[in-house]
């Protein structure tokens, strides 16, 4: 039985214990690996741009290559998740950001190191980090929940630990020892992918319908073997292979969903537009306090402060979103945290000492726990969970694209103005809109819904405050939840 068998089909038998933990730690030590690790990028901001004597626009590029890869390779992770096995994802992805972080220390210029720690080490942070995510899902079934919430505890320890370490190793060692040491560190994926082995199948597993295109192909070939060609008809070829790419459009990337669900539309476009300036302040924060005169060191703990918050401050979200008053407002939740995040960055214009700045990372980390607790429990109310991981990917996709852009253009504002404020400001923009938007078009919507169902609503009965549209396609009784969801985390 091929790795990929044992992970990607079939049900697996529910474990719950045993081997299980041991999975449970692996895959909280690859998120503090993986997603902890961008963060601290800031903090090598300043002696890079020294390096290369490159602008802040140029400079920041590296990051946001390196965060819009690790969100945007989730439909391509859950091919290969689905071929090969979560084991073989997960230790694929560390030697990929093993190997990225050794060849940037060898850079010569900036646009080698957009290359190497930017894109070969974002798509192995990815490969590793939702193949992690996915194989908790095969190991847990009871206490799926549990898991899923200690694994993300994993992410701010990471966040909290990363930006002290390459502080420290910075003023010891130099950037590119640094790097060299951070590809060593994390070759450790491939220790946590070597303890994720595969799950055996059920017993007596039905076999697999054949998809709609095999059938076609079958129906093609047996018409050319029963008229004796050789050769497959071309327009049978061709519309073959237009249904399989117009059914793998439809699995990985939802447009269907995105035209018909004006839910799911408003949240994504919402989403989208603030993850323009969602960043910024991870990238920015310690360059700007250490212009305005703050240590280094000092510097570098702001971005370990926001960190060590969210280790206490997003489980509790997490249970708060849970409680059945919140269960069809979780949007509103979502938009609040938002909302505090875009405001939150006015106290850094107005003083940049430390002590200003240390209450700026307390509540700008409070708000960031209810937006990374919340993104993807919103996603799941306003989408049917069969199509849930098609509707994830064009999330995902459609984000890593402002997550790209969003740094360099705000790079370049700062680089025409010789302003750092400017970066708090357009963050401010870009969340505070989005958060009204959302907040707005859910509660026009969830008003429209209810004088829509009032005439057919009995009195004693009436309807619940729903924002979720029909789901586009009827779903069968029998049909399951996709077995890989790839789900990133902020």
């Amino acid at each position: 039985m091929s790795p990929g068998g044992a992970a990607g089909h079939g049900a697996a038998k529910p474990q719950d214990q045993g081997w299980a933990w041991m999975v449970l730690l692996a895959t909280v030590l690859l998120q503090g690996l993986t997603l902890g690790y961008p963060p601290c990028i800031g903090v090598f901001f300043t002696d890079l741009q020294r390096e290369f004597q490159a602008s802040n626009s140029e400079t920041s590029w590296f990051p946001s290559i390196m965060v819009a890869v690790l969100h945007g390779g989730g439909p391509l992770c859950s091919i290969l998740v689905k071929r090969f096995g979560c084991r073989f994802a997960v230790m694929l992805g560390g030697l990929l950001s093993g190997v990225g972080m050794v060849s940037s220390s060898f850079c010569g210029s900036i646009d080698q190191l957009y290359l190497t720690a930017g894109f070969i080490t974002g798509l192995g942070l990815c490969f590793s980090f939702q193949a992690g995510v996915t194989v908790l899902g095969y190991y847990f079934v009871r206490w799926r929940t549990l898991a899923n919430a200690i694994a993300s505890m994993g992410v701010s320890l990471g966040f909290t630990l990363w930006p002290l370490l390459s502080q420290y190793l910075l003023d010891e060692m130099g950037w590119r020892n640094t790097f060299l040491i951070f590809g060593g560190i994390l070759l450790n994926c491939c220790v946590c992918g070597a303890i994720m082995r595969p799950v055996q199948l059920a017993s007596g597993a039905p076999p697999q319908s054949p998809k709609p295109a095999e059938e076609l192909g079958k129906t093609a070939e047996g018409a050319q073997l029963s008229n004796g060609a050789s050769s497959p008809h071309p327009e049978l070829r061709q519309q073959s292979r237009r249904i399989v790419c117009f059914q793998m459009l439809q699995k990985y990337l939802a447009f269907d969903i995105f035209c018909q669900n004006k839910g799911y539309r408003i949240y994504t476009v919402g989403v989208t537009w603030m993850m323009m300036g969602f960043a910024l302040p991870h990238i920015y924060l310690v360059p700007y306090a250490i212009q305005n005169g703050v240590e280094e060191r000092r510097a570098a703990l702001l971005i370990s402060i926001i960190g060590f918050i969210n280790i206490f401050i997003r489980p509790l979200t997490g249970l708060l979103s849970g409680h059945s008053i919140f269960t069809r407002r979780r949007i509103y939740l979502f938009s609040l945290a938002v909302l505090l995040y875009g405001l939150s960055n006015f106290i850094c214009v107005i003083s940049a000492e430390f002590s200003v700045l240390i209450i700026y990372c307390i509540i700008l980390s409070i708000a960031m726990s209810g937006v990374g607790a919340l993104l993807f429990q919103v996603l799941m109310d306003v989408v049917e969970m069969d199509r849930f991981s098609s509707a994830l990917g064009l999330f995902t996709i459609l984000e890593s694209i402002t997550l790209l852009i969003g740094a360099p253009l705000t790079g370049l504002l700062v680089d025409i103005t010789s302003d750092f404020h400017y970066v708090f400001y357009t963050s401010s923009f870009f969340l505070i809109s989005a958060a009204l938007f959302m907040g707005l078009s859910f509660c026009a919507l969830q008003k429209k819904a209810k004088l829509k169902d009032a005439p057919k609503v009995p009195l004693d009965n009436p309807s619940k405050c729903q924002y979720n549209e029909i789901p586009t396609e009827p779903r069968a009784e029998s049909q399951s939840p996709p077995a890989v969801v790839y789900i990133t985390s902020i």
